[in-house]
């Protein structure tokens, strides 16, 4: 079964509909994701449960499998979602939520990583305190214990510092995570979503809970993500909040200006009112003083003219554009 991907702007027949739609991006872990399909297949039946499975295939180098040969029993329909470039990530979890969001009918949908680091065993808890709060809150999985090596663990403690210092928000959340059809309306429409999904959500400031959960391990092999692409990761993290990174960046930058004015006005001081003064002394600290100034001024122009083109620039919209990322769409739960 064929399924292609709207591009003109008429809307969408509903592909199909379940209490959940499931949406996990993938990028060359094709040997992971039978084991993680069969997880989840097993924990579903555990809560009398059924759901759609979106892949999305973030156009992976090693050919996704044309079906998974297993018999499902929760799972009402596996669609391969296949992109036309390698875009990352947190795009490819953007268009697969656009996607989600014209084609299917759902209550809650349910965003997680393919590699098993998310244990499907834990969806039951995310949905529990979903349902709880009525469906009204998106429900996160606040990481109460990491597995990764030392070395990596002191990166991402200095990361986060810099991003509560930068945004004045904590990093205690990844991508696993429970939404309902409206949380997704609302961001799908924003451009942020474009960059990263979690702190997308936080910047439309929609009502959200966590619940403690350790991360999982890795089903096999080890992450295909480099130094680079983590950094790039979290740094698309922080551009999110680019208006409170560039208030913030303007303070201190208005701070520093006001310091280098008053060191210059007590060179001056000094230079006429005592005789503490070294000959030369003056002038060598009131030039250095007044380039620090000179700067922080242009960098504070900077940060003003940058901010204000970020909001009247034209940006990707995922409910607008993501069809255009589209390649095919399959299903892998049946031959037909």
């Amino acid at each position: 079964m064929q399924v292609t991907g709207r591009i003109e702007g008429t809307p969408p027949a509903s592909v199909g509909s379940a209490p959940m739609v499931i949406c996990i991006p993938v990028y060359n872990d094709w040997q992971l994701v039978p084991e993680l399909v069969r997880r989840i297949d097993r924990t579903l039946c555990g809560m009398n449960s059924s759901s759609i499975l979106v892949l999305v295939d973030d156009c992976s180098a090693e050919p996704p499998p044309s079906r998974f040969s297993l018999e499902y029993r929760a799972l009402r329909q596996v669609y391969l979602l296949r992109l036309r470039c390698n875009l990352g990530h947190q795009r490819a979890i953007a268009i697969g939520l656009a996607y989600i969001h014209d084609h299917f009918q759902c209550r809650s949908i349910v965003i997680m990583d393919g590699d098993g680091e998310d244990a499907p065993e834990d969806i039951p808890r995310l949905l529990s305190r979903f349902e709880s709060c009525g469906e009204s809150h998106v429900v996160f999985a606040r990481r109460a214990r990491r597995l990764e090596t030392p070395v990596f663990r002191g990166f991402y403690k200095a990361y986060r510092l810099l991003h509560w210092l930068l945004t004045g928000r904590s990093v205690e959340v990844g991508n696993f995570s429970v939404l309902s059809m409206d949380h997704a309306a609302s961001l799908v429409g924003v451009s942020e979503l474009w960059n990263h999904y979690a702190a997308s959500v936080f910047k439309v400031r929609l009502l959200r809970q966590m619940v403690p959960i350790d991360r999982g391990r890795r089903i096999a092999g080890r992450s295909k993500m480099s130094f680079t692409s983590l950094v790039t990761h979290g740094l698309s993290a922080i551009s999110v909040f680019a208006d409170t990174v560039g208030v913030r960046l303007l303070v201190l930058n208005a701070v520093f200006a006001l310091l280098c004015v008053i060191g210059v006005m007590l060179v001056l001081v000094i230079r006429l009112l005592t005789d503490l003064a070294i000959p030369g002394w003056a002038t060598l600290a009131a030039g250095i003083l007044f380039i620090f100034l000179v700067q922080s001024i242009l960098l504070s122009l900077v940060f003003v003219f940058v901010t204000l083109q970020g909001r009247n620039t034209s940006t990707f919209l995922p409910i607008r554009d993501y069809q255009y990322f589209v390649g095919a769409v399959r299903r892998l739960d049946t031959d037909e």
